[in-house]
């Protein structure tokens, strides 16, 4: 007796896999200096990510927009005055300390008040705000801290001793808190670009051109760029990926490092 063929069911229907949380979903971010530049760049591929953010700059009105548009909480405050740091939360999951300023002179012209205002804004505010969130991110087993230093925390330029020293020192509190952050599943790297196309950049290439009695395109080309390989400004967005990058999910090995973004600027 034969057995009846069952009729050929043809291919396996293809299924469709679910759409993937975004990569930071349910992770919170703090990015300082957030209004422009490159903090602006970092806050708006950390939303769009899917991490909530908190805008901090002084610039109120830029902090409030941005933090709308992003679905983000603006907090105002000026990081020059250290206490204002106990005024944000604590509940990063990931710190971007972004927030800087420069000034050019020669070091005995350079005004004392200016380079410690320097040192407080991109020194002693990372170091409070660090103090602040790590025992969060240590409690949650998990956190991203990057630090947007510069080509400047690996090497000196003339006229800029308060932002060298400034950065180096970013650097050195970066790698220090790796080695203290790592049995907490918590990294610690900074992100070095050289001149990026910023209002800060903008306003160092007119000081620059006062300084060396020459054009403002002139800096760009002669100053800015000499040292580098690509001879064009870095962009915040290119910036902001990197930063992004070292925040996802495959880089937890990756921890008191500094990833160079300088045209090949470091490689002469």
């Amino acid at each position: 007796m034969e057995t009846p063929q069952r009729p050929d069911p043809g291919p396996a229907p293809l299924t469709v896999p679910p759409p993937a949380d975004p990569p930071l979903a349910g992770r919170t971010a703090l990015v300082t200096g957030a209004a422009s530049g490159i903090g602006r760049a970092c806050a708006q591929a950390l939303a769009a990510a899917g991490a909530r953010v908190h805008v901090v700059d002084k610039a109120a009105d830029a902090a409030k927009s941005l933090a709308e548009a992003i679905g983000g909480t603006a907090w105002v405050v000026d990081l020059s005055v250290p206490d204002t740091v106990d005024t944000l939360p604590a509940d990063a999951d990931i710190v971007v300390n972004n927030a800087g300023l420069q000034h050019v002179a020669p070091v005995h012209e350079f005004p004392p008040d200016r380079f410690a205002l320097i040192q407080r804004v991109m020194v002693e505010t990372p170091f409070r705000i660090l103090r602040r969130t790590l025992p969060g991110m240590y409690e949650r087993g998990w956190g991203r801290v990057v630090n947007i230093s510069s080509v400047h925390g690996l090497r000196a330029s003339p006229y800029k001793s308060a932002y060298v020293t400034a950065k180096h020192a970013l650097e050195g509190l970066s790698k220090v808190v790796a080695l203290e952050a790592a049995e907490h599943g918590v990294t610690s790297n900074c992100v070095c670009p050289g001149y990026v196309r910023t209002p800060l950049v903008e306003n160092q290439i007119a000081d620059q051109a006062r300084t060396h009695g020459i054009s403002e395109e002139e800096v760009v080309g002669r100053v800015m760029l000499e040292r580098s390989a690509i001879k064009r400004l870095i962009e915040p967005d290119d910036v902001a990926e990197a930063v992004l990058w070292l925040c996802g999910p495959r880089t937890g090995h990756i921890t008191g490092t500094s990833l160079s973004m300088d045209g090949g600027w470091t490689a002469n």
